[in-house]
């Protein structure tokens, strides 16, 4: 069920040989949605490091009103089409919302512009980060916390100093998992991203494009890309999840 997919979008998409791949790879729209899905993947995965690991961390370590509501709603974007991630976005910032037009009035464009698919990208993965981390922070003794506190250090020091480098694996596990998991985000970026060739049309949308127009080599090419690059950063979690286990 996977391999075989796999091989045969290779077969397709060398085909042609190293020279045919290259150039459609290097073609002006194809490297461009390359750069700018590398580009926001890179962002988003920065983003939802920090964010996510703050979200964890609070989850775990505070109990509130409203606690078990939000752990919930963590996992909302898992069951949410993608399609409608992405008219949530429109709805809320696209030109015609009073928030859109706000942004608008001040000269800057969130949908239909880089910005909207940032947005998207950080809804369909925020999880991945929140529920590696978590229990991650469960697992944890909390002996040295609390001999920090002992000893006079603040709450901020003792998660930097403490707490953070025992969770750090995890969160560069969580964050790996999301840049791969954006590679392929097509659903709620098609809708938000006004998919202009060399300025919002990403790596996924230009394959469904080439798909659309019959250029099947030219969307193998870039396919074969994507899978290349989520293939490596999985080997990459999976080589730090082994080592972190052993």
């Amino acid at each position: 069920m996977v391999a075989l997919p796999v091989a045969t979008l290779a077969r397709e998409g060398l085909s042609r040989g190293l020279g045919e791949l290259g150039r459609a790879l290097v073609h002006p729209v194809a490297r461009a949605a390359i750069l700018l899905t590398l580009q926001t993947a890179l962002v988003m995965a920065a983003v939802n490091a920090v964010m996510g690991t703050l979200i964890a961390y609070v989850l775990v370590r505070y109990r509130f009103p409203g606690r078990k509501l939000l752990d919930v709603l963590i996992d909302l974007p898992f069951a949410i089409p993608t399609l409608v991630t992405g008219m949530m976005i429109v709805t809320l910032l696209g030109p015609h919302a009073a928030l859109g037009q706000l942004f608008e009035a001040a000269g800057f464009r969130v949908v239909y512009a880089p910005p909207a698919i940032l947005l998207a990208l950080l809804f369909v993965t925020l999880p991945l980060v929140v529920r590696t981390v978590q229990p991650v922070l469960h697992e944890l003794d909390g002996a040295d916390e609390e001999a920090a506190y002992t000893l006079g250090a603040s709450e901020w020091t003792t998660f930097r100093r403490v707490t953070l480098p025992a969770i750090a694996p995890a969160v560069v596990s969580g964050a790996l998992q999301s840049f791969a998991r954006a590679l392929g985000e097509f659903g709620s970026v098609v809708v938000v991203a006004g998919n202009i060739p060399r300025r919002t049309l990403t790596a996924a949308v230009h394959v469904f494009g080439e798909v659309e127009s019959g250029d099947v080599h030219a969307a193998s090419a870039m396919s074969l890309v994507l899978v290349t690059i989520s293939f490596c950063v999985v080997l990459v979690v999976s080589a730090r999840q082994r080592g972190a286990h052993g």
